[in-house]
């Protein structure tokens, strides 16, 4: 039986940024990710990808982010169990629970913290004739090296961020890019947007708006990206790659049995304290939903701030939120 103060169910960026906060009040941390590493989708679906709103970072490496939080928490020592799902939670008499997952690992915790990401999620595929027989072999719902795209002709569809940053992005790496969207206006950031726009009149990438591919072809390997404009024209481009970037497909998995309050595969929560409507547990980051949500990585460090300040209460009950310290060699000591 793992000990803690807090369990933390996901262990990409706002789940570990929760270990900063929780250290900062002397809370004791434990992560659980179905995931093999740290990261969460930065890790697993974009590492190279660059993020352009973190604060303080003009830029930075999705990877070299998740890099960053793991040294910024190192000194509070927290516990990892990766690659295993959480399957059960068990109230105790205390109003303390034990998580369990589906290896046997069980962590007795005090304060339970969901910080799943999207949860358990799988891209979505567009209906393209020939995508799936493609896959592997040109098709790909992610970008993990650009490395491998450089001075290849890549076609990107898709109209949000990730679309429109891998396209700023691959422009300086591949020797073709295409970027192919059903509207002619984005949903990603503006800035991200104009950049595109920027792009595509200098002749740098080809910006098709207003289609969608509707088929893909090749001898063993992809050739050819079929491409339907509003219209009903079609025009057929010579690709040797191609990523479909609709988002993921968000699955709660064995956590939607935990009597939370759902709404469209995310949990509800108050945003006093990001709590949830079962008592000691909490969510953070994209897996929660509230008035005005938006899924942004600073918006979850934010989460992650209030919900340890409010957790504190159940892991030290008898104590005041606040400290005396003392300095040494100039460093604070509490």
């Amino acid at each position: 039986m793992i000990t803690t103060d807090m369990c933390i169910i996901g262990a990409g960026p706002v789940g570990l940024f929760a270990v900063f906060e929780a250290g900062l009040l002397k809370m004791r941390c434990h992560l659980i990710d179905a995931l093999p590493q740290v990261g969460g989708q930065l890790s697993e679906i974009y590492p190279q990808k660059p993020i352009y709103d973190i604060p303080g970072y003009p830029a930075v490496n999705a990877q070299t982010l998740v890099d960053n939080l793991m040294e910024q928490i190192a000194p509070f020592n927290p516990g990892f169990t990766l690659g295993e799902r959480v399957d059960g939670l068990d109230t105790q008499p205390d109003g303390s629970y034990i998580v369990t997952t589906n290896e046997g690992t069980a962590v007795h915790c005090q304060v339970v913290v969901i910080a799943g990401g999207l949860g358990c999620f799988e891209p979505r595929k567009p209906e393209i004739v020939n995508l799936e027989r493609f896959e592997g072999k040109g098709v790909a719902y992610m970008v993990k090296n650009p490395e491998q795209l450089r001075d290849r002709r890549v076609v990107l569809a898709g109209g949000g961020d990730s679309a429109l940053d891998w396209t700023v992005f691959l422009s300086n790496i591949a020797s073709e890019v295409t970027l192919v969207h059903r509207s002619d206006t984005f949903r990603g950031a503006p800035d991200s947007a104009e950049k595109v726009f920027h792009l595509a009149s200098q002749g740098k990438i080809n910006l098709v708006l207003q289609s969608n591919i509707t088929s893909i072809n090749g001898n063993g390997h992809l050739q050819e990206v079929s491409i339907t404009a509003k219209d009903k024209s079609v025009k057929t481009i010579e690709a040797d790659h191609l990523i479909p970037l609709f988002g993921l497909t968000p699955k709660l998995g064995p956590i939607a049995d935990w009597g939370l309050t759902i709404d469209k595969a995310a949990i509800s929560v108050n945003t006093t304290d990001y709590s949830t409507n079962v008592d000691r547990i909490y969510a953070i980051g994209d897996i929660n939903t509230y008035p005005g949500k938006l899924k942004l990585i600073l918006c979850g460090f934010h989460e992650a701030a209030l919900m340890c300040q409010s957790a504190f209460r159940h892991v030290h009950p008898d104590q005041k939120l606040s400290f005396k310290y003392t300095t040494v060699n100039g460093v604070p000591t509490f």
